[in-house]
């Protein structure tokens, strides 16, 4: 409201751009902080599997939208890499209002709750490794070969690092428990990691920050971490970059195209999931009434769709005008499926009463 849309009051500066992008990089960190290795494990095979389909099927269909609205695009051209991102756009999963629905209704530990968790958290991670494989294809001046390599190099390397970095934390944790020092040398891991990605491997920051989080998310300490990120986070650099995609967000050039565009947008972002995400979910011996449940599961989308957008426009994979469909498909999602779930959760409890 405040921005250069409606009223004009706020323009934006070179200031809140860089303070929007320490706030994207510290919502990355705690999402790879509120990764729950240990139930990945659990639920891994069929998760996996689940979270490829929920990534592949809307990547696709995304893609096809924009080609059907603007045209097929050649291999390599601007255009067929602007498709394929609004597919990327899609991938992501934010389950953060599914699992709530489902914390109310006490389904979040039954095997269905446990594979939707599971295979959004893979979700997440596959779908930041196709923003980072967009973003290198797209840069005129690499290769295939190179982007393959340094991407495969930088995972690599921070898994080694990982490593080292993971036993040096846990040692710290069990001497300094709950002290300032460790939410203080966790900030430096992410800020270094999300430097390096970019700096020396061309790959996005917010993936490097993913990463942190991720190496951190065993330690003992792992939640009292994420309670001091979400001071500065989710108190000041959160909210300013959430703000920042409201100054972005253009309505000048708003035409009767991009809303129906929009409305397309919304329509195949909820119906590759439920589809993608349900039927593997059906092939891997699930029940249909519980592969539809995995698969509404799945279609939330929050945060993390809107840094992948902002993250688009930085790189010139995507314009402002669009992020008014990336919005509304936030809205739609996160009004309709606890929704939807409560209404299937609500079929079963009727057919075991009637049986």
């Amino acid at each position: 409201m405040i921005g250069p849309s409606i009223l004009g009051l706020v323009q934006q500066s070179d200031f809140l751009v860089e303070m929007a992008e320490v706030g994207v990089v510290l919502l990355m960190f705690s999402a790879g902080l509120e990764t729950d290795l240990k139930e990945l494990m659990k639920t891994g095979p069929i998760a996996l599997l689940i979270a490829c389909a929920g990534v592949f099927v809307p990547l696709i269909g995304g893609t096809l939208l924009y080609m059907g609205f603007y045209g097929a695009a050649p291999w390599g051209s601007e255009k067929f890499y602007m498709a394929v991102f609004i597919g990327v756009i899609m991938t992501a999963t934010s389950v953060s209002i599914t699992v709530q629905s489902l914390k109310e209704m006490g389904k979040l530990k039954g095997k269905v709750g446990t594979t939707i968790l599971s295979a959004a958290i893979i979700d997440d991670v596959i779908g930041i490794i196709v923003l980072t494989f967009v973003i290198g294809f797209k840069n005129p001046d690499s290769n295939p070969t190179s982007v393959v390599f340094s991407t495969l190099l930088f995972f690599l390397l921070a898994f080694a690092v990982g490593m080292v970095v993971y036993r040096i934390f846990k040692k710290l944790d069990e001497r300094y428990p709950h002290t300032q020092r460790i939410p203080i040398l966790s900030l430096a891991l992410c800020f270094f990691f999300a430097y390096a990605a970019e700096r020396y491997f061309g790959i996005a920051d917010i993936t490097g920050a993913y990463v942190a989080g991720v190496v951190l998310c065993s330690i003992q300490d792992s939640s009292y971490i994420d309670q001091k990120m979400e001071i500065s986070s989710y108190m000041i650099f959160g909210p300013i970059f959430f703000a920042s995609i409201g100054f972005k967000t253009s309505i000048d050039h708003f035409t009767g195209s991009i809303l129906l565009f929009s409305v397309g947008f919304v329509i195949i972002a909820l119906i590759t999931k439920i589809i993608g995400c349900g039927l593997m979910a059906k092939i891997c011996k699930f029940s249909f009434p519980d592969s539809l449940k995995i698969g509404v599961g799945m279609m939330t989308r929050g945060e993390v769709a809107l840094i992948v957008a902002q993250k688009g426009l930085s790189v010139g994979l995507l314009t402002s005008e669009y992020f008014t469909a990336v919005i509304l498909l936030i809205i739609v999602s996160s009004v309709f499926t606890p929704i939807l779930l409560k209404v299937l959760y609500a079929k079963d409890k009727a057919a075991e009463i009637a049986a």
